[in-house]
């Protein structure tokens, strides 16, 4: 299909458009160069949470190697992913681009596994949820300006970050309030009750099709399942037999490479087809249209969607649940859960700027200190960490 060049049909009338943001908690002057979405994007970019995704897992592959996704790489690929659904319906692509590279900022050390473990251990003190992390990141723990905590992003960044799966309040709510999210909505309101913008949707998107084309390429390059075990996958069969069909025999290198890119190609063109779709259908003519559509907007056609979900369900037991994966994802869990206690019982084993916060509180107010700590780990801090507490080395491989 041709895309469009939007610098030629302009921006549509339902995208986001900077000069008319809702703006921010800390009001600050425009800038002379660039757009409020191209501010946001640029201080995600040159926050430390940011530089610390290159050291968090991803997926766990029990095999040494540089060559596997990192929770910075994968949130890479989503904002350009983002931008291209994003450039393709004429929507903002820099704010695309900011809540795609943000929206996994709260994430902990050892991907899902140590976000698993975090939650257990803060069960009795209000729980933990990475999406509501992330905006404790954005808005309190990234402590770089002279006048506030936070970045201070904008109003359609920071809803698109807390909502882009989706309303938090009424009846199309998908999942439980965080805590930290209706503290802050209270100072700052982010209509928890509507969905978040287009150009929101959009990085949601992109973070299933990146999730589904990296992961099928780091199982089968990890030696987690075959070519032949994923050929099961209608939807990924029929794109392995029109490789054999256009190419015939090629290395298997090539095929796993070719077949990456065309699950992103087939899930982008799809969104974008469906999406203009659905956009005409709510008789979307502006962004606030958008957000009060009662439905998603930026979507998958119904049988993409389900391309989307069989590849989940096969990746589920493959690679997730693979046993190699599954021991390490325990060791990993043990890292996190021994550390939680050790932390809240003695303030005084993290630095001194951690201690000192944690040791003026009690209850969950000091766990919510320590899940703060943790969550920023990098994996190979914690590790460290833990050898430093409990004298001994924790080996995930």
């Amino acid at each position: 299909m041709a895309i469009e060049d939007p610098g030629v049909r302009g921006r549509a009338p339902h995208a986001s458009d900077p000069s008319a943001s809702r703006g921010r908690l800390f009001p600050e002057s425009a800038s002379p160069t660039r757009s409020e979405f191209q501010r946001d994007r640029d201080r995600i970019i040159h926050s430390t949470a940011f530089r610390r995704l290159a050291h968090k897992t991803q997926v766990f592959v029990p095999l040494d190697g540089d060559h596997f996704r990192t929770r910075l790489t994968h949130t890479i690929e989503v904002g350009q992913i983002a931008r291209a659904l994003a450039r393709a319906l004429a929507l903002d692509e820099d704010l695309a681009e900011a809540v795609a590279l943000a929206h996994d900022l709260g994430h902990t050390p050892f991907g899902h596994a140590g976000e698993h473990a975090l939650q257990r251990c803060m069960e009795a003190y209000g729980g933990f949820d990475h999406n509501a992390q992330a905006l404790r990141v954005v808005t309190l723990l990234e402590r770089r300006y002279a006048r506030y905590d936070g970045l201070d992003l904008t109003f359609e960044t920071l809803e698109g970050l807390v909502k882009h799966n989706g309303p938090l309040r009424g009846p199309r709510a998908n999942r439980a309030l965080a805590p930290y999210v209706a503290e802050f909505d209270a100072l700052f309101p982010l209509e928890l009750d509507t969905f978040a913008g287009p150009e929101a949707q959009a990085a949601a998107l992109a973070d299933d099709i990146a999730y589904d084309a990296h992961d099928i390429d780091d199982g089968l390059r990890a030696g987690l399942f075959s070519l032949e075990d994923i050929e099961a996958v209608p939807f990924i069969g029929v794109m392995l037999d029109e490789i054999r069909a256009v190419y015939g025999a090629l290395e298997r290198s090539r095929v796993i490479h070719e077949l990456g890119r065309r699950v992103i190609t087939r899930f982008v063109e799809d969104a974008i087809v469906q999406s203009e779709k659905r956009l005409r259908l709510v008789g979307a003519k502006s962004v606030e249209d958008v957000r009060r559509a009662g439905v998603a907007t930026i979507a998958f056609s119904p049988p993409m969607a389900e391309a989307d979900r069989s590849i989940k369900a096969f990746l589920f037991p493959k690679m997730y649940r693979h046993e190699k994966v599954v021991g390490v994802w325990e060791r990993a869990e043990q890292v996190i859960s021994r550390l939680f206690p050790v932390y809240f019982d003695d303030p005084a084993q993290m630095p001194p700027e951690w201690a000192e916060l944690a040791r003026a509180e009690e209850g969950a107010a000091r766990g919510r200190h320590v899940a703060d700590y943790i969550a920023g780990m990098t994996d190979r801090y914690a590790l460290g960490e833990y050898r430093k507490l409990f004298g001994e080395k924790m080996s995930l491989g």
